[in-house]
């Protein structure tokens, strides 16, 4: 089976990750710190938090921007519920923003409207949450603007999207500079551009959000004097100051992550090359591939297509089993988090988003990943053109 992703491990990386492991330190040591300035450099960001996993930069994330119970917390339907359950960790309301029809990313227009209405409804969102879906960055520059005129906090969801990139020529930037945000949001699941094999990170300009983010991860206790209510009784002194989680990344896993970042641009130029040469391989196939908008660089995490499911016999679940019946490991990114049950039990019903809808229902992931060989591409596309026919 032909995977819809896969990690890329080298002697590198295991060779790392033993010196880690045969160290002094096996978490809170030197490699954490030194995998944040890696990451922070590469995006080109004041700060950089490292945990456990996306789902837990997204919460601290939260946490740091004083989501709470009452407030209210949007993101795009069309991503993985993380991206929304942060704001229910919170206490906090979620709904979400439908998605533009060409990108599938959150669309400013949809949001534009929305915000007018909640404002006449006195009901705005506290923090909103853009998802960059499949490594295409979002229109932040249109959406960090309605931000602003209504005074709400950005996080970028950027799980998808280390190393791509905004803009063009001398206005080219990272994706995780946070010049349209408060917090990005980056993930290292073994599917991702670069694994720490569970982990992820947060990025900021912002000294107070990433002081806040980082108490937040690491049980609320802090060492530092300036944070405490009164001097430290010795050098052994601790104070928590606030209520925090365990969500700390290891040395191993920061070792991992060091080694792999030293191969980004590489596995991103990968990805792109492979992503061609389907938009090549695929065409005349009755489905659409991905659009890429404008002045937006893609670091490719996924390559989405629609089904044209207009023909006769043609069905998007049938499609999709006979591709994994070949030997293709094809998956769905993502069922809209409105139709979980869990969050039709809070009010969400089908028909409230249609365009996240109408993608879902012609949705397919096919397999994508830098190590991916011409005979591999070479065999999907070959199924692709014989389950279609």
């Amino acid at each position: 089976m032909i995977p819809y992703g896969r990690q890329d491990i080298r002697q590198a990386d295991v060779d790392a990750v033993v010196e880690a492991l045969t160290s002094d330190f096996l978490t809170q040591g030197p490699r954490v710190p030194a995998f944040e300035k890696v990451l922070a450099t590469r995006a080109d960001a004041a700060h950089a938090v490292a945990v456990n996993s996306a789902t837990s930069a997204l919460h601290i994330a939260c946490m740091a921007l004083g989501l709470g119970p009452g407030d209210l917390l949007w993101t795009t339907p069309v991503t993985f519920v993380a991206s929304a359950n942060c704001g229910i960790y919170c206490g906090a309301d979620v709904d979400f923003v439908d998605i533009d029809p060409q990108t599938y990313n959150m669309s400013p227009q949809a949001l534009e409207a929305k915000l007018i209405a909640a404002q006449a409804a006195g009901r705005l969102p506290k923090v909103l949450v853009p998802v960059h879906l499949a490594g295409q960055p979002c229109d932040m520059p249109a959406i960090h603007a309605l931000a602003r005129r209504y005074g709400v906090r950005v996080i970028e969801d950027a799980s998808h999207a280390i190393g791509a990139t905004l803009g063009a020529g001398p206005d080219k930037r990272p994706v995780g500079d946070c010049r349209y945000s408060d917090i990005t949001v980056f993930s290292f699941h073994p599917v991702k551009i670069v694994t720490t094999a569970e982990g992820g990170a947060a990025t900021t300009n912002d000294a107070d959000l990433d002081r806040a983010m980082r108490l937040a991860a690491s049980h609320g206790v802090t060492r530092d004097p300036d944070l405490m209510t009164h001097a430290p009784d010795g050098g052994w002194y601790y104070q928590q100051v606030a209520l925090g989680y365990n969500y700390r990344m290891t040395e191993l896993q920061a070792a991992l992550g060091i080694s792999q970042m030293d191969r980004l641009e590489d596995y991103v130029a990968a990805r792109a090359a492979r992503a061609a040469a389907y938009d090549v391989a695929l065409e005349g196939l009755p489905l659409r591939r991905p659009h890429q908008a404008p002045g937006r660089s893609s670091a490719w995490h996924l390559y989405l297509v629609q089904l044209d499911l207009d023909r006769p016999g043609a069905d998007q679940a049938r499609i999709f089993d006979a591709l994994r019946a070949e030997g293709i490991g094809v998956n769905l990114h993502y069922i809209p988090v409105h139709l979980q049950p869990f969050y039709r039990a809070r009010g969400h019903e089908p028909g409230d988003f249609p365009v996240a809808e109408a993608y879902y229902a012609r949705a397919l992931s096919i397999p994508l990943f830098a190590t991916m060989t011409d005979a591999d591409q070479d065999r999907v596309c070959a199924a692709l053109r014989k389950v279609l026919a």
